[in-house]
């Protein structure tokens, strides 16, 4: 396995976490974890992203998908949690994500 798929699955797992924990914060789930891990598990994702797309740059494959997914990630902040732009924007930069994994492993 090279750096640029464990990046990128790294990624993607953390990026299922944070649909997951913003789910549950949106439904009202009581007892789920903090705010706090929210924005830790967004930004780890903005770094692997960065990451990601920088193995892919050294690597040869196809690399400006990812510099447009830190752009999504980054204009997430514009939004307002809980309303209809900030998960609909989440959702279009899941799917743009999981397209961008499929093309680069093809």
């Amino acid at each position: 396995m090279s750096g640029f798929q464990l990046s990128l699955g790294l990624t993607l797992v953390l990026l299922a976490a944070l649909m997951g924990l913003g789910l549950s914060r949106q439904l009202g789930v009581r007892g789920g974890p903090p705010r706090l891990a929210h924005h830790v598990l967004y930004a780890l994702i903005c770094l692997g992203t960065l990451g990601t797309g920088t193995l892919a740059l050294l690597g040869g494959r196809v690399w400006w998908p990812y510099v447009v997914l830190l752009a999504l990630l980054l204009a997430m902040s514009r939004t307002r949690p809980g309303r209809p732009a900030h998960w609909r924007l989440a959702t279009v930069i899941a799917l743009l994500y999981l397209g961008a994994a499929w093309w680069s492993q093809a």
